[in-house]
Formats: C-alpha cells, structure tokens, sequence
C-alpha cells in the first residue's frame, strides 16, 4: 500500500505534468494571465509549460526528486508575479477576485509542499 508520501509526490507531480501539458491546450488561458512587461508571451508559455512537465517527471524518480521539488520551488516564485496580475486584473474587472486573491497564500503551501521533496 502507498504511504502518504507517496500519494502526495504522485499528485504533486501529476499536477505539474497536467498544468504543463494546459499550456499547450489552452493557452489563451496563459497567455490572459501574463503580466504585459513578459517578453515573447506565447514563447514563454511554452517554455513553462514544458519545465512543468519536466519537472513533474523529474518528482517521480528518486535520483531527479529533489531537484525537480527546487525546480518547482524556483518556478512558483518566478510565476508569482504573474498571479498576481491576474490578481489585479480581476479587481479591476469585478470578476474572480476572491478565487485570484486565495491563490496568492496558495503559493506558499505549493513551496512547502515542494519542499517536503526536497
């Protein structure tokens, strides 16, 4: 039977795989979500979009695990400025703004959970 740890590193890295791979199916989503001063916004989507899915493939091996979990780390601090545009975006549009405000703290436990792997 799995430990928790073991649940909880599958779901980390299926997250991260299923959000890299909504990059690329999706990604005016992104693309809506990326601060104007982001050089290239398409490119950078894709470029993110993959390092999610390389670094959730990274968590399922034991050799890759705590670099992938610092990758992920480095990641989520790089993208908060982009959550938090969208953030401000909301606030200026009426809409989603609690949902955008949570995700912010969210952040933190998303690095802890990381963390955890390293």
């Amino acid at each position: 039977m799995p430990s928790i740890y073991d649940i909880s590193l599958y779901i980390m890295a299926a997250f991260y795989i299923f959000a890299g791979v909504s990059h690329f199916r999706i990604p005016k989503f992104f693309l809506k979500i990326t601060p104007p001063w982001v050089p290239k916004p398409e490119v950078v989507n894709i470029i993110v979009g993959v390092i999610e899915i390389v670094l959730g493939i990274g968590l399922l091996f034991s050799a890759t695990r705590s670099y992938a979990a610092i990758g992920v780390i480095a990641l989520l601090l790089a993208v908060f400025p982009a959550n938090f545009y969208h953030h401000q975006k909301a606030r200026q549009k009426g809409k989603h703004v609690t949902a955008t405000l949570i995700r912010l703290p969210v952040q933190i436990l998303l690095i802890y959970w990381a963390y955890t792997f390293v």
